[in-house]
């Protein structure tokens, strides 16, 4: 009889079952302001009217996201950086105290820090006519207040960073990557990126242990890996590591295929495959500061992630949140591409100019939304401009603003 126990026994073992879902939750610059931190008065009113930011509204956007995941109930949620505003330390406590319903549910929380988050040398409270200093966190202060989101238990801990290694379950691994150079900030923070030498070695010791024991590894940081966009290396390098194609050539060579990132304030996905052959998707989540307050829900199942995107568009107090924000963000846009085209002292008349400046505001609004298409008006205003950047035989037919694959919806083989 024991013989026949045993026997059952190691054939259930070796037996291959298929895994639960793992319901994932992505979410990333939230850019938190503390209510200590922000009361009615001239301070506040210019701090929102320079961000097109209104403190309350975008609170209720994150209590509404956040009441929308108590009822989706997610295994895990990640947080890719940019919690705060700009590093206050009330402000992480408080976005903290947000997060207790998903804990209590039983959600498990881990985060990355951005370049708002960490050793900001000018973090500001905005209470009565002026913006005075308050008190920020450093990097040690930081892992200790997230300990219960990814630092406290980790497997392994960057020595060079504040990047960790963290289990999932018995058969996934998240890598948190700090791609911040908040060790070098003297006056502000800085906005561009990157993965230190030493990092990148402990990161690829983890990817070969990995691959050796045959658990997956998703990873995630907070500035983008790969570009989204035509020439974003040139025109927005900041939003990048440094060194990226080298970067993602490795990681995709040593076998990590995903990566989650934000920064770019923008939802959008793009693959990079290697030279070997070797593909990694960089899946990056917009701002829940700011139209069009995306945040993504993903499903891992056994080789499968599923994504599909949801979009804040109204709270209780604002009805019209989607248009209000998706207006403010044109005019913030339009008068950053204005400025930044003047600066150029482009040699074309001024007609030309104002319809460069209107098609970046277009591309911007249509990137940070994804899955964006090219309108008839748009076409005609890149045709407008071939001649200037091309000559007359240029060929600006077959010109994609987004690069592949889909951006809001999509399904990823591992």
């Amino acid at each position: 009889m024991h013989k026949y126990i045993l026997l059952t026994l190691l054939i259930f073992s070796s037996t291959v079952f298929p895994q639960q879902a793992l319901k994932i939750v992505v979410i990333s610059d939230i850019h938190y302001l503390s209510s200590k931190l922000a009361t009615p008065g001239v301070a506040l009113q210019n701090f929102e009217i320079t961000t097109g930011r209104n403190t309350k509204e975008l609170h209720a956007v994150l209590d509404k996201v956040i009441a929308n995941l108590h009822s989706y109930q997610p295994d895990v949620l990640l947080i890719t950086g940019d919690i705060t505003n700009h590093g206050e330390r009330d402000s992480h406590i408080d976005f903290i105290a947000k997060l207790k319903p998903l804990t209590d549910s039983g959600t498990r929380i881990f985060v990355v820090p951005g370049n708002h988050d960490v050793n900001i040398p000018n973090s500001k409270k905005y209470v009565g006519d002026t913006s005075t200093p308050t008190y920020n966190v450093s990097a040690q202060e930081f892992a200790e207040l997230y300990s219960p989101y990814g630092y406290g238990k980790a497997l392994k801990r960057d020595t060079a960073s504040l990047s960790y290694l963290a289990k999932i379950n018995e058969n996934t691994w998240i890598l948190s990557i700090d791609s911040n150079r908040h060790k070098e900030y003297k006056t502000s923070s800085i906005s561009a990126g990157k993965i230190p030498p030493k990092t990148l070695r402990w990161t690829l010791e983890i990817l070969q242990e990995a691959k050796a024991k045959g658990i997956k590894v998703i990873a995630m940081m907070h500035h983008g890996l790969v570009e989204h966009m035509p020439y974003q290396a040139v025109f927005f390098s900041d939003y990048l590591i440094d060194d990226w194609q080298k970067i993602a050539e490795t990681l995709a060579d040593n076998g990590l295929k995903i990566m989650f990132t934000g920064h770019f304030h923008s939802n959008d996905i793009t693959s990079f495959t290697s030279s070997k052959g070797k593909t990694i998707y960089d899946i990056e989540t917009g701002s829940l500061a700011g139209y069009p307050f995306p945040y993504r829900l993903i499903t891992l199942e056994n080789n499968t992630l599923n994504i599909e995107t949801e979009f804040i568009k109204s709270t209780p107090s604002n009805p019209n949140l989607k248009e209000e924000y998706r207006q403010k963000t044109e005019q913030i846009a339009r008068r950053v591409a204005k400025s930044k085209i003047q600066s150029m002292d482009l040699p074309i008349p001024s007609d030309l100019k104002n319809t460069l400046i209107e098609l970046v505001v277009k591309m911007q609004l249509l990137h940070m939304k994804g899955d964006e298409k090219l309108d008839k008006e748009m076409l005609q205003m890149i045709e407008q401009l071939s001649e200037l950047v091309g000559g007359p035989d240029a060929d600006f037919s077959t010109f994609e603003l987004d690069f592949p694959p889909a951006d809001n919806f999509l399904e990823i083989e591992l």
